[in-house]
């Protein structure tokens, strides 16, 4: 499989406060982070299978990630406090999602992978 290449979308950037540099600067480490150890787990994987499975882990990770911030949005709100930081994170980490979704050598790895773990589980396509 290539090398998986991510990167924090200049929209999100765009809408963090201009007077605080340190969000940006945090979601671009976090960024780059994931992408290390994502391409360390295709280059340890003994099989493409494998590594789809341990990228399909961490986009499960991300998905609940999202819906952590997502969640917190109207509670910000309630409180009445911004909620920018939570709706940059939460939409950082749909980008990041859409993303690894993009890497066309990886999409059908783990489209394969999440129906596999479908059947796994024991659920059937028809009962969906």
């Amino acid at each position: 499989m290539q090398e998986i290449t991510l990167g924090v979308p200049e929209p999100i950037l765009e809408r963090l406060p201009d007077d605080d540099e340190s969000a940006a600067a945090d979601m671009q480490k976090a960024v780059a982070g994931w992408e290390t150890r994502l391409n360390q787990v295709l280059e340890d994987a003994d099989d493409e299978r494998e590594a789809a499975g341990r990228v399909l882990e961490a986009i499960d990770r991300f998905e609940e990630r999202y819906e952590t911030y997502d969640e917190l949005v109207p509670e910000l709100r309630a409180w009445g406090q911004s909620p920018i930081y939570a709706i940059a994170w939460r939409t950082l980490y749909a980008d990041v999602i859409a993303q690894l979704y993009e890497h066309d050598d990886l999409t059908d790895h783990l489209d394969r992978e999440r129906n596999a773990r479908l059947v796994a589980d024991g659920i059937r396509l028809r009962d969906l």
